[in-house]
């Protein structure tokens, strides 16, 4: 195999040749030769550029369909009668039943614009049935951008609203690309450093990945879970799902929806986390709703069974509890939560120092608090007595009930949808909260239509596997997330999970943002991010 050196890493470039990955013969033992990846028609072009960052790290380029012709544009009108969403990632109204797509076309028509009705079909996955997600109006076929926006121009005139969009991330199966994968492979046979999460500063801050990996140290980091971006939503920074950071559970679980837990070495594994938790006091206790987080707020919902809308998983949804018990740490920020309600405040032995009968301040060195509001604040007034303790009890588990013991190397990052399990596709939108009942428009923007994406799991070796894909762009399309499962089962892992994606993929490498970010400000600040961090003597 012909290999270069290239500085301190070992490159070796890859040619797809009839479907499979090969490299130039040369003497010794032959490696088994990789499939392409899953996307579009077979046999395009597809090259892979390998990287030894250091012993146990690998970094792999992949760019297929580099040569593809470039797709038209197009303009994609909501439809009347849907919901707004304040996320940058959300999709406007775009799918409604055919009856109201063919009278939206007609009133189209009638003013002058060249209007068409499509239907959508999205492929059935482990816990969704798939089939018409529902009928999509759109406007022109234009052979660049210049062209969607200008009769995107003259429909806002005309009163309509709508988006020019590249009919590439529509997901055809039969798009040519181009598409753009980063693979980092992490071995913990041979890796001798780590690799866990960060925060940051602080849960309610958000920062960049490329701010995160250079204040860690981070020989490479991606991107992590979900967070809150909305400040009606919580304090944006916070984890909306898990969050374990040395150790330490900082963020409650999203019911039980799936994360990537690491450990020491850069060992992982793929495992749905459930939560529980109680304050304690001399003659009582009380249930916990949750840690570090507005209360409240329930950012992706799967809390409660009393929370509205729902106490199951709903993604980019705010679920709310008007009487709810949670715990603080000096970790959620300089100051706790301000509000209605009642808090204890706790020394770093656990005594109650304070009680505040307005929510939010500081906290004393080493200390903590619990809040609680509406019917929990005279519950919290009674159990907690200044000058006794009061002891907050918390763990998770997995779906099946065994607890999930944590070391101070252990970190999780939420996720969700599951992508793999078991070496088979297994794909779960309804349990994850991204089926949406009432509104088609979100699968499809969220699940059907190629985005960037970062993905993670581990490999039949037992390696950690970080993926990161472009999108968004004419020259990177980015992943469905039924493409999203069948990259990451190509690449050859046993179990994955989607994490947060979007504007909030991202990949650094040796200092350097490698991906192509896709919201207009650049490199989106997030919750937290994967940190592979070498060795240090």
């Amino acid at each position: 195999m012909k290999v270069q050196l290239l500085g301190a890493g070992v490159v070796l470039s890859l040619v797809a040749v009839a479907g499979v990955l090969q490299a130039p013969a040369a003497a010794g033992p032959r490696a088994e030769p990789e499939r392409e990846l899953p996307l579009g028609a077979p046999g395009l072009s597809e090259t892979r550029t390998t990287t030894t960052l250091q012993p146990g790290v690998t970094l792999t380029r992949i760019v297929r369909g580099a040569e593809a012709p470039a797709l038209p544009w197009t303009v994609e009108v909501s439809i009347p009668g849907g919901e707004t969403s304040p996320d940058p990632d959300a999709p406007p109204t775009a799918l409604k039943d055919r009856a109201s797509a063919d009278e939206l076309v007609g009133r189209l028509r009638r003013d002058g614009f060249e209007a068409r009705a499509e239907r959508v079909v999205t492929p059935a996955v482990a816990d969704y049935r798939g089939g018409t997600l529902g009928w999509r109006v759109r406007v022109g076929t234009f052979a660049a951008r210049s062209g969607a926006d200008a009769e995107r121009s003259r429909l806002t005139g005309a009163g309509y609203a709508g988006s020019a969009l590249y009919t590439g991330w529509d997901g055809d199966a039969q798009d040519r690309g181009p598409w753009r994968v980063d693979v980092l492979t992490v071995d913990p046979r041979r890796f001798r450093g780590s690799l866990d999460a960060s925060y940051g500063t602080d849960l309610e801050r958000r920062e960049r990945t490329s701010e995160l990996a250079d204040a860690g140290g981070a020989l490479a980091a991606v991107n992590g879970g979900f967070f809150v971006l909305d400040p009606r939503s919580g304090a944006p920074g916070d984890p909306a799902g898990t969050g374990v950071y040395r150790g330490r559970t900082l963020s409650e679980p999203v019911g039980g929806r799936p994360v990537l837990m690491t450990d020491a070495g850069g060992r992982s594994r793929v495992v749905r986390t459930v939560w529980s938790g109680r304050v304690v006091g001399r003659d009582a206790a009380l249930p916990l709703d949750g840690v570090n987080r507005v209360p409240g707020l329930v950012r992706n919902c799967g809390g409660t069974a009393d929370d509205t809308p729902t106490g199951r998983p709903l993604h980019d949804v705010t679920c709310q509890d008007p009487d709810e018990l949670v715990a603080f740490t000096a970790d959620f920020g300089p100051r706790t939560p301000a509000g209605e309600g009642v808090e204890a405040v706790l020394d770093a032995r656990g005594r109650v120092v304070e009680l505040r009968s307005a929510r939010g301040g500081v906290l004393p060195d080493g200390g903590s608090s619990v809040q609680a509001t509406g019917e929990q604040a005279d519950r919290l007034a009674r159990l907690a007595r200044v000058g006794e303790r009061l002891r907050v009890e918390e763990g998770l588990r997995d779906e099946r009930g065994r607890v999930l013991a944590a070391s101070p190397s252990t970190s999780v990052v939420n996720g969700g949808p599951e992508l793999v399990r078991d070496g088979r596709p297994h794909v779960t939108p309804a349990a994850d909260g991204m089926v949406h009942a009432d509104n088609p428009s979100f699968y499809y923007g969220w699940m059907h239509k190629r985005n960037p994406r970062t993905l993670a799991g581990t490999d039949a070796a037992g390696r950690t596997v970080l993926i990161t894909a472009d999108g968004r762009d004419t020259d990177a399309l980015g992943l469905s997330i039924p493409e999203s499962a069948a990259v990451a089962r190509s690449l050859g892992l046993r179990d994955a999970v989607n994490l947060d994606g979007g504007g909030s993929t991202a990949m650094v490498v040796n200092g350097e943002l490698i991906t192509d970010p896709s919201d207009a400000a650049g490199e989106r600040p997030v919750g937290d991010a994967l940190l592979i961090r070498p060795h240090r003597d």
